[in-house]
């Protein structure tokens, strides 16, 4: 009761903090607003603690930063959407990627000494004041005490930010939790999973020695494309809330000017945006999940170098198929594949019509082909999307918020540096690359390997299978078997599974043969 109580307050302090700034129901729209919203803008913007002359992005970005690092979140990722928030508003927002007020370098330096259990002097020969400030931490330049000394970047946690976090979370799950009971449309959307995948990312996000290792782990990843790259970690100057890595010197992709002067191409810069996140997520099924201006910079020779890996998106097999049939599909304009591919994955419940679903993604998909970034509105597109999947009572696939959630951002990115971005072209190769790996004749050789060594795992256990039915034979032969209701329904669910995994491997071990066979007769 008592956390419910704190909750609502927490809320009615958004609600206050967004009324206060004129952010909520911003008075250049009012003229569109229906009575009960401009009587409800009446009523909460009264002593409102802003200027009169600030433009509505000012106002948003004000209360957002005042409301904190959740809310901060959300305002950066509208500031990559221009053709959503317009490009005032995302001028505005823009100060919440990089330039939030730092905290003081004493504490900074306090909490580097905690963190390495040494004084600061034996870590670092130079410890300078924060170039960069975000929601959650902020990074300071240094010179490390090896001979020869190097340049790196220290990324520090904010103070108290573990426990801000804590709050937001736990409000934001108060809210799902009652709109579900109240909401069928929260209930399809499953606003509770949602805020569980949150609160997922945002455990391993607080963790600066989880950042290291999903640093490593992308740089494993993404080793042989020459376009990419990502700083090393330098793991012993790395704790729970301090993060060491090399220092970048490079272009933001936010500054499209900048770019030019230092003789890089906007354009094909987006394009090395949109195709490194594709390769993450469909080839490693492991993808940066906050790629936004701020965290992304152009070195020297060109590259695109990332930063900040405290947010990170994983994919399964079956989901990264899914997503690139999905975009194959669309890319082909075959908008048959594409339904029934989410009919296969049990997106769309089997009380529709495949020939329906297929017939509203045309609806989508065509009106966007052979038409400029420019002519497209994607916020109309996106409320075409959010009106198909309710009509067809498709659930929200949380293993995919982070994924959409960032695709939305990417694109964003792109489009800032040429605004005839168009998307498709630029996904093109490396969906078709995907496909050929996944789809053709190399890839039913590989999975007919899997399937040759499943085989020989279930030959090995087989004698012991026969032993166990031997030995139920005999006590069924005496006494009989007593086995509770419950015990046999969860033998009869187990059975199932191993079935139909046997079965699976028997299929893929006869098309392995026959592709084999296939072959000795070439």
């Amino acid at each position: 009761m008592i956390q419910s109580l704190r909750n609502i307050g927490r809320l009615m302090r958004a609600v206050f903090v967004l009324s206060r700034h004129d952010a909520l129901f911003p008075r250049e729209y009012v003229a569109r607003m229906p009575p009960s919203l401009r009587l409800a803008r009446r009523l909460l913007v009264l002593g409102r603690a802003v200027k009169v002359g600030d433009a509505p992005g000012v106002r948003l970005a004000l209360a957002l930063e005042r409301l904190g690092p959740a809310y901060i979140k959300l305002g950066q990722i509208l500031a990559t959407r221009p053709d959503i928030v317009g490009a005032d508003v995302c001028d505005a927002l823009k100060q919440l990627q990089d330039r939030v007020p730092p905290f003081a370098t004493d504490i900074a330096v306090a909490t580097v000494e905690a963190g390495l259990g040494r004084p600061l002097e034996q870590v670092f020969r130079s410890f300078e004041p924060p170039v960069a400030a975000a929601s959650i931490a902020q990074v300071h330049p240094a010179q490390t005490t090896d001979e020869p000394p190097r340049t790196v970047a220290v990324k520090i946690f904010r103070p108290g930010i573990e426990q801000e976090f804590a709050r937001d979370i736990s409000a934001f799950a108060f809210v799902a939790r009652w709109a579900e009971v109240f909401s069928k449309e929260a209930r399809r959307l499953r606003f509770r999973a949602l805020v569980a995948t949150l609160s997922a990312s945002v455990a391993l996000e607080l963790d600066l020695r989880m950042e290291a290792a999903a640093a490593s782990e992308l740089c494993d990843l993404m080793a042989d494309d020459p376009d990419f790259r990502v700083p090393a970690v330098d793991w012993s100057r790395t704790a729970t809330r301090v993060l060491t890595t090399e220092w970048i010197d490079g272009v933001s992709v936010g500054d499209r000017q900048a770019l030019l002067e230092a003789g890089h191409d906007p354009a094909q810069v987006a394009i090395t945006v949109v195709r490194s996140f594709l390769t993450q997520a469909l080839c490693g099924g492991f993808f940066h999940a906050d790629m936004h201006q701020g965290n992304l910079f152009v070195d020297a020779e060109g590259r695109l170098v990332a930063v900040d890996f405290g947010i990170m998106g994983r994919l399964d097999a079956p989901m990264r198929r899914f997503m690139a049939e999905t975009l194959a599909g669309f890319l082909a304009r075959d908008y048959h594949r594409v339904a029934e591919v989410h009919f296969e994955a049990g997106f769309v419940p089997k009380v529709h019509s495949v020939e329906n679903f297929a017939q509203a993604l045309r609806a989508i998909g065509e009106p966007i082909f052979g038409r400029t970034a420019r002519d497209v509105s994607m916020a109309r597109l996106l409320q075409q999307l959010f009106d198909t999947t309710r009509r067809f009572d498709m659930e929200l696939q949380p293993q995919l918020v982070l994924l959409q959630k960032t695709m939305v951002v990417v694109e964003g990115v792109a489009r800032s540096l040429d605004p005839d971005f168009d998307i498709w072209e630029a996904s093109r190769p490396v969906i078709a690359q995907w496909m050929a790996d996944q789809i053709g004749p190399s890839a039913a050789l590989r999975d007919g390997r899997l399937a040759l060594k499943a085989m020989i795992g279930l030959a090995r256990d087989l004698p012991q299978v026969m032993a166990n039915l031997e030995r139920v034979a005999q006590m069924l032969a005496g006494d009989g078997v007593k086995v509770h209701a419950e015990s046999i329904e969860r033998f009869a669910r187990a059975q199932s599974y191993r079935i139909r995994h046997v079965q699976i491997a028997l299929w893929l071990a006869a098309l392995a043969l026959l592709i084999l066979a296939i072959g000795a007769v070439r």
